[in-house]
C-alpha cells in the first residue's frame, strides 16, 4: 500500500518528494539571551542562580519534581551545582533560568529550561529539561516562559520546528504539551534509561506553519483581560488553542 502526502510534489523521475522551502538558509544558533514577559523573565543560566534554584526546586517536599529527570532530587547545593554546571558545560544545550517578576518570589529563579537538539541546518530545536518549582507550577508565568522561548525560536531565529518530548508516563507534561498547542507525533519505545528505569518517550511538535495560530492563542490567553481581579483565567488555553 502506498500513500501520498497532500503537500507532496512529483519530480522529473515520477517520484513523490516534499515541497521546496524557498530561500532556505541555515538558521542562527540560539544564543543566551534575556527574554522579558509581563510575568516572568527568561535569563541565561549562571551560577548566580544556583542558590535560588536549590531553594525553589530542591526542598524536602520537592522529590516529585525530579521523578522524570536524569537524576533524583539533589539534597545539597553542591549536588545541584554539579548538575547545573554540566548544563553550562554542554555544547548541545542553551539553558535558561526562569525568574518570576511578580509575587513573593519575584526576582528569584524558580525553574529552568533548555534549548537542545539544535539543528540550524534544518531549523529544528527542542525545549527540554523544563523544571518548574512548586511556586511556578500552574501559573501564568510558567505558560509565558514557554511562550517566550517558542516565540524567540520561531519569530526571531526563524526555526521551522519546535519540539517537546517527555516520558510517556509523565501525564502532567503530556497535558502541558497539548494545552500549549503541540501536536502529538508518536512514541519512541525503549528510548532511554533514566534513573535506572526504562523510558518510552512521547514526541510533540509545533511547526512554523502552525505557529501563527498557536502564538495567537497564547497571546489571547496571556492578555490581562483574560483574568479576573483575583487572577483567575476567564477562558482556558485549551479552549483558545487551534484545533
Amino acid at each position: 500500500m502506498t500513500s501520498t502526502r497532500r503537500d507532496a510534489v512529483t519530480n522529473d523521475h515520477g517520484q513523490q518528494v516534499g515541497p521546496e522551502v524557498p530561500g532556505w538558509e541555515p538558521r542562527p544558533w540560539p544564543e543566551p539571551v534575556t527574554l522579558r514577559g509581563r510575568c516572568i523573565e527568561v535569563r541565561p543560566l549562571t551560577s548566580a542562580h544556583y542558590a535560588d534554584l536549590f531553594a525553589t526546586t530542591c526542598g524536602p517536599d520537592d522529590g516529585a519534581l525530579w521523578t522524570y529527570r536524569p537524576i533524583p532530587r539533589p539534597t545539597s547545593l553542591a549536588g545541584l551545582w554539579m548538575h547545573l554546571a554540566s548544563h553550562l558545560d554542554s555544547p548541545d544545550l542553551v539553558t535558561f533560568a526562569l525568574v518570576p517578576l511578580e509575587g513573593d518570589g519575584a526576582g528569584r529563579a524558580a525553574g529552568i529550561a533548555s534549548y537542545t537538539r539544535i539543528e540550524p541546518g534544518h531549523g529544528q530545536v527542542e525545549i527540554a529539561g523544563v523544571l518548574f518549582g512548586s511556586s511556578l507550577q500552574r501559573t501564568t508565568a510558567a505558560t509565558e516562559a514557554v511562550h517566550l522561548l517558542m516565540a524567540h525560536a520561531f519569530d526571531e531565529l526563524g526555526y521551522r520546528r519546535f519540539e517537546w518530548k517527555c516520558d510517556s508516563l509523565n501525564e502532567p507534561s503530556r497535558r502541558a504539551a497539548k494545552r500549549l498547542g503541540f501536536v502529538e507525533e508518536g512514541r519512541f519505545r525503549n528510548h532511554m534509561v533514566t534513573q535506572g528505569r526504562n523510558r518510552d518517550t512521547d514526541w510533540f511538535s509545533v511547526t512554523a506553519e502552525e505557529w501563527p495560530a498557536v502564538r495567537a492563542a497564547h497571546e489571547r490567553w496571556l492578555d490581562p483581560a483574560n483574568f479576573d481581579e483575583q487572577g483567575r483565567q476567564l477562558a482556558p488555553l485549551s479552549v483558545l488553542a487551534p484545533e
